[in-house]
């Protein structure tokens, strides 16, 4: 009994040793069968591809469908984690919404209780992007909007994040905005809450330079980077970017504005304040004598206003 199953372990033995040498040989065969470089191999490669693919077919549409499914399940896994840090930011965001609504109902309140009345001068419109000039020594973009939407040379434009740049050159239908990252670019602005002001000079790089500094070293990295006003070129108050560090060592600033995805732009128009003419009502009409003095006669004597 012993001897049977020892010479049946023996023979399975055997049976999986050729099995295993034959299947070796097969895989062999077929490297060097795709590796050998010639005619007629390459027919018989063609004709045993057109004669087993079909027929393996089978098992390849399953597979497939599995490493969809696995893919499938992955991006759902992204869009559940998505979801949550939404739902976060979401909440986060409905506290700063109750905390805006509420300073704004303050800051109402205050205006009424003092009677301020504030001068809207700063107007907007909404523009499209329809051409980049696309030149490393020059950032620029084409808008559809121009002189007659009230454009004006030197107008702000700005995204929904922060400072584009400023309008420079402007046509009926179309104008162009040059980028705070040009070159020839340089905005006024001031380094909050340090106080401090200097110059955001464009070099043709994504972050424009901080030159002029008074203190460099108090300035921290992450501060807030607005426009003073100083100059009257850019209004006050408009987000640039923050305070960075450059691989050069120097500050700069990291632009806030989205120059990868600008699409729509604002243009900030400032409304002129209309002049004063003529006296006020308190103020008598100014008399022609009190302007000339009066002509010399041709004796020499001063003569009377008629």
């Amino acid at each position: 009994m012993s001897s049977s199953t020892g010479n049946s372990q023996n023979y399975r033995r055997s049976i999986r040793r050729v099995l295993l040498s034959v299947v070796c040989l097969v895989l062999l065969g077929l490297f060097f069968l795709w590796r050998i470089d010639n005619a007629r191999v390459e027919n018989l490669r063609v004709h045993l591809i057109d004669r087993f693919a079909p027929s393996l077919e089978w098992t390849v549409k399953p597979l497939a469908r599995t490493a969809r499914m696995i893919a499938d399940l992955r991006a759902y896994q992204r869009v559940y984690e998505q979801n949550a840090e939404l739902r976060r930011d979401l909440q986060r965001m409905q506290g700063w919404r109750e905390a805006a609504l509420q300073l704004e109902q303050k800051n109402a309140r205050l205006l009424a209780l003092n009677n301020v009345r504030l001068s809207p001068r700063l107007t907007f419109v909404t523009g499209e992007v329809i051409a980049d000039s696309g030149s490393p020594f020059r950032r620029s973009a084409m808008l559809n909007v121009g002189t007659d939407d009230r454009v004006e040379d030197g107008s702000v434009v700005v995204d929904g994040f922060g400072v584009v740049g400023r309008i420079a050159g402007a046509s009926g239908g179309t104008s162009r905005v040059l980028f705070v990252t040009d070159g020839s670019s340089r905005v006024p602005v001031e380094i909050m809450p340090s106080g401090q002001r200097a110059i955001a000079t464009g070099d043709n790089s994504p972050a424009p330079l901080l030159e002029f500094l008074d203190q460099s070293a108090e300035i921290r990295l992450g501060e807030r980077v607005l426009t003073s006003g100083a100059g009257g070129l850019y209004p006050a108050g408009f987000l640039v970017g923050h305070v960075a560090m450059g691989p050069d060592g120097r500050r700069r600033v990291q632009v806030a504005a989205d120059f990868a995805g600008l699409d729509y732009v604002r243009i900030i128009r400032d409304r002129p304040v209309p002049p004063l003419e003529g006296p006020g009502g308190l103020i008598g009409p100014v008399l022609t004598s009190q302007v000339m003095p009066p002509a010399p006669t041709a004796d020499g004597a001063e003569g009377t206003a008629q």
